[in-house]
């Protein structure tokens, strides 16, 4: 059970000096994916998405619920994480956690579950014989849970120790503070591990509310892959899970509140004892659900800027300027961020910076990506992305993903859409998202290179060019 937040990932990509990239959005063709992939929408608004493979004879069974941090308030922040962690406790069905667990074993199964910005998923692997078992076995989680009293106390804890955890390491605060910047006035709805404060005084009534609001079947899809018959699939699934009563669109009940935009550059710095600077510039990208069009060519532009032996890694990297350096769009409906994260030492910094802002400052440049590198990136991710649907677990992991944040039909056209794009699809990304945006730049490094180097957060506000400070 995670709160799976960008953070860790951001910081460990800027700390270890690693590109970062996109969770791979498609698996295959829409030609070859309808070969595999069937679904269905039940009376009560459940999809049912259904990928057939034989080759072995478990199935993962996976619930994707659009929840998440985007739909928290600062009262609520951290709430969605610790209601997953409350699925795996007592139900209608099942007195406590103990009797959940021991279910699962019966069942044979696999389990755990997941919050990011925009899903929550449940899922269990476990033999293809117990499919019908493990539908039943979810929907009385998701239909009846009880969250009583003793069990949310003692799972709090369980959270705050995560939070704690978390806070300890290297980049959290860093991180916080600059998606803080970045969203202004909504950062708690990119927050998926929470406020100390808000997870401490939880309440069952809390609990129930969230329930309410997003716990609808009109709000939730099922995915089921692996050794199974999608007929059948769908039989037990509206045994399972048809008579759970429609409930109202939540976000027509609670409205998500727009991303407001960034009025100027900021610049934040944190001070931890590590070695080198972490450096972390970000700007607000598109929306899938506004803008789907400059997520695909947000995708391949970071592939090839990621490509060893690019122009920016030679620039950049092979230079020396750069310990490592890496680009990315992370795919949201309610403003992805664009990243470029990496790690230089103090001595180097300024003009790391300066060779990075000339970087920049050419990513509108008709001639920056070539016809040649940008075939190769495309070719790579098809390749590459072609693998995913071998493995039952992670082909459910990643079509929830791209159900909750976009839909069905943007994860079936992924890589139809990736090869549709031309160096004019990438200028109109680079040039309406970063290139003369407003942008946050946040800074990590110990207390003693802040000392060294003099860096304030004004300076990181402005352009770094040849010439400055």
């Amino acid at each position: 059970m995670t709160g799976m937040t960008r953070w860790a990932v951001l910081a460990a990509a800027a700390l270890g000096a690693l590109g970062v990239a996109t969770p791979t959005a498609g698996a295959q063709s829409r030609a070859e994916l309808e070969k595999v992939l069937r679904r269905k929408v039940l009376a009560n608004g459940m999809e049912v998405i259904v990928v057939e493979n034989h080759g072995v004879p478990i199935a993962t069974l996976e619930i994707n619920v659009r929840n998440g941090a985007f739909t928290q308030s600062p009262a609520t922040e951290g709430l969605a994480h610790l209601y997953e962690h409350m699925f795996f406790k007592a139900n209608a069905a099942l007195p406590d956690a103990e009797a959940f667990a021991d279910r699962a074993a019966e069942l044979g199964a696999v389990y755990n579950g997941t919050t990011q910005e925009e899903r929550v998923n449940y899922y269990l692997t476990l033999p293809a014989d117990s499919v019908a078992g493990g539908l039943r076995f979810l929907a009385d989680a998701l239909m009846s849970p009880l969250f009583l009293e003793a069990e949310l106390k003692a799972e709090k804890e369980v959270v705050l120790g995560e939070y704690d955890r978390n806070e300890g390491q290297p980049g959290f605060r860093w991180q916080q503070e600059a998606t803080a910047l970045l969203y202004p006035g909504q950062s708690s709805r990119k927050n998926t591990i929470g406020n100390r404060q808000v997870i401490a005084n939880v309440t069952p009534a809390q609990m129930r509310e969230i329930q309410r609001l997003y716990y609808v079947p009109n709000n939730c899809a099922l995915i089921v892959t692996g050794d199974v018959v999608p007929d059948s699939v769908f039989a037990l699934a509206e045994r399972a899970f048809g008579g759970w009563p429609r409930g109202a669109d939540p976000f027509v009940t609670a409205p998500i509140p727009p991303i407001p935009p960034l009025a100027g550059n900021a610049g934040s710095i944190s001070e931890e004892p590590i070695n080198g600077v972490a450096v972390l510039l970000q700007w607000q990208g598109p929306s899938v659900g506004k803008d789907p069009g400059a997520t695909f060519a947000a995708d391949v532009f970071s592939d090839v800027l990621n490509t060893p032996g690019s122009g920016f890694q030679k620039r950049l990297v092979d230079s020396g300027l750069w310990q490592g350096i890496g680009v990315n769009y992370y795919t949201l409906n309610q403003v992805g961020p664009i990243s470029i994260s990496g790690q230089t030492t103090p001595e180097k910094f300024r003009a790391a910076m300066q060779a990075l802002e000339a970087e920049i400052a050419r990513f509108g440049d008709p001639t920056y990506v070539t016809p040649r590198e940008l075939e190769a990136v495309k070719a790579q991710r098809a390749v590459s992305s072609a693998f995913g649907i071998e493995k039952a677990s992670e082909i459910a992991h990643t079509i929830g993903f791209w159900w909750s944040v976009s839909s069905l039909d943007y994860f079936m056209g992924y890589i139809d859409q990736m090869a549709q794009q031309r160096i004019t699809d990438l200028l109109r990304y680079t040039r309406a998202y970063i290139v003369g945006k407003p942008r946050v730049t946040s800074l990590l490094l110990s207390r003693e290179a802040r000392r060294q180097l003099g860096v304030t957060e004004a300076e990181l506000a402005r352009p770094f060019t040849a010439g400055g400070k």
